[in-house]
């Protein structure tokens, strides 16, 4: 590390500690620097950094860390890797079904899967290793920025208009000459000159400072600033609410809670439509392939009662739209795409008889959904109320009722009934929708007091509705993604500064008809030096732009 033996300058200027080139005159200050012949660093004008400090401390060793371009990129490639490793299998989040993925990824992979499971692979994007690299990429990036951009500010807004001669003739373009007549008009005349090519110029009696473009040196931070806000936005899909990305099933007719909102969704119908056999090249006609298959959907907000299995959800309609494969619906952060269908057919409502069996009346029929059911009927002297309901209804070991899905596959219903020859309190009956299921539980239901008073039947399938198909849509929500659009603009911004645009400057002082002159530019010699030498052409003096190299980049 080079540090000057004396920070003070002999014009008198007192630099920060690790400060090489004086931040006033640009003379250097450190030994090693002043004994080299070559060109001058000009980063940061030579002013100190943290990173740099002499004897660090704890705080400082982990400053100097982050702040390393090499640790940084070691810090984007171990994550890129990392990415790369969590796309060789699907991520267990992107299952449609609810697989166990310790079973999953075995039986599906074989040991290459149980491997990828175990090394928890399979959760690459929101573990703890992954993102605790995207911290330190972002913690990297501020303070990268901080260590640099605060060091470039001073020295800019630091610039003396004469600078040391040694400053000058160690620059990368130089010149030096003997010039006739008032120097004050001659720095004039070229100062003008510089102006046509779009420099700044700064004139202090026989000293020049020229400089154009400046806003060139802010890109590098601003593309840091998009950077962090992609890197934030990216971090931000772990709060609840803000990311989602899974399926919701629902059948024709059914209203459904889209997990992890407080949406619901309900299917008017599905249609799908086939290609014709004229449409179709011979090899493919009657193969019945699908030409488009739509979903009649409409979006609900849940106001009130969104989680109570007990009270009827209060839905408040928000939008309808026809799902189709390339037009999802979209509502705020919320889309619902079109992923599948089935078209197997699925019970969806009965209405049953309520039979007297005492005088053989009959009453009803009462509409009875197997989803959505209402929770209280009046059905001619009879009223009910439904304590539970399962939709796919077992007894397990000690003989208790659940369900073992959510289908209605063999839907039960219990209802407290109050009527005729029934007691006051009202009696419980469990209702099977589906004759097999009222057989196969027959020894195990609650109405065996009741079966010589009243049953529930169904008189026809003409009382049955099913519902023709399933939709499966896939639920998109990304609040971030707006974040990500705008730091990656930010950052585009910030590489274009520092692309197309350079930081120019070119310093002169006239000593006793002596002229000095040195330039610098953050890229671009070639131009840097034809511009040098356009204007002292204006004042006479007609060289070679090549012959202001000074050991700098030809290119």
């Amino acid at each position: 590390m080079l540090l000057p033996e004396n920070t003070k300058c002999e014009c008198g200027h007192q630099n920060a500690v690790g400060t090489v080139l004086c931040e006033t005159c640009g003379k250097p200050i450190v030994k090693e620097i002043i004994e080299s012949s070559e060109p001058l660093e000009m980063r940061y004008d030579g002013v100190a950094r943290r990173s740099q400090k002499a004897n660090p401390d704890l705080l400082d060793k982990i400053w100097n860390f982050f702040s390393s371009v090499k640790i940084a990129i070691y810090l984007i490639i171990a994550t890129f890797v990392g990415a790369m490793f969590g796309t060789i299998f699907p991520q267990a989040n992107t299952f449609i079904n609810n697989f166990e993925p310790s079973i999953y990824y075995e039986e599906t992979y074989g040991t290459p899967g149980k491997i990828y499971y175990l090394l928890g692979l399979h959760n690459t994007y929101n573990s703890w290793w992954f993102i605790t690299l995207l911290v330190m990429i972002g913690t990297s990036l501020v303070i990268c920025s901080i260590d640099r951009v605060l060091p470039l500010y001073r020295a800019l807004n630091k610039q003396q208009i004469r600078k040391h001669h040694s400053f000058l003739t160690r620059q990368k373009v130089t010149y030096t000459t003997t010039i006739e007549g008032n120097a004050q008009q001659w720095v004039q005349n070229y100062g003008q000159a510089l102006r046509k090519k779009g420099y700044k110029v700064h004139i202090d009696d026989t000293a020049l400072l020229a400089e154009k473009n400046r806003f060139s040196r802010w890109g590098p931070y601003i593309n840091h600033i998009g950077l962090i806000l992609v890197l934030l936005a990216l971090l931000a899909r772990g709060i609840p609410g803000w990311n989602l990305d899974g399926y919701v099933k629902v059948v024709d007719g059914d209203t459904v809670p889209i997990s992890g909102t407080n949406y619901y969704v309900k299917s008017e119908g599905f249609k799908m439509e086939l290609y014709d056999n004229g449409e179709l090249p011979e090899s493919l006609q009657n193969t019945g392939r699908v030409k488009n298959f739509e979903t009649n959907a409409i979006l609900y907000a849940c106001e009130s009662n969104c989680n109570d299995d007990y009270e009827q959800p209060q839905l408040t309609e928000v939008l309808r739209h026809t799902i189709l494969i390339n037009d999802p619906l979209r509502y705020e952060d919320l889309k619902l795409h079109q992923f599948d269908y089935d078209l197997t057919p699925r019970i969806n409502a009965v209405s049953p008889m309520i039979i007297n069996k005492e005088t053989g009346e009959s009453f009803g029929p009462f509409d009875l959904s197997m989803v959505d059911p209402d929770l209280s009927y009046e059905v001619g002297p009879y009223r009910m109320k439904l304590i539970d309901k399962y939709m796919d209804f077992s007894i397990n070991s000690d003989g208790e009722p659940i369900t073992l899905s959510r289908e209605p596959n063999a839907p039960a219903f219990i209802f407290n009934i109050q009527g005729p020859n029934l007691k006051e309190t009202g009696e419980v009956f469990m209702y099977f929708p589906l004759q097999k299921d009222k057989v196969r539980f027959s020894q195990n239901t609650i109405n065996r007091e009741l079966t010589d008073k009243i049953d529930i039947k169904v008189d026809g399938m003409e009382n049955v509705s099913f519902s023709e198909a399933t939709t499966f849509l896939n639920v998109r929500m990304d609040k971030a993604v707006k974040y990500l659009w705008i730091g990656a603009i930010i950052s585009m911004f910030g590489l274009l500064l520092g692309t197309y645009w350079q930081h120019r400057r070119i310093w002169l002082r006239i000593d006793d008809d002596t002229l000095t002159l040195g330039a610098h530019t953050t890229k671009n010699w070639y131009g840097m030096r034809a511009e040098t030498s356009y204007a002292l052409g204006k004042v006479g003096i007609e060289l070679e732009p090549k012959s202001l190299d000074n050991g700098g980049n030809k290119g």
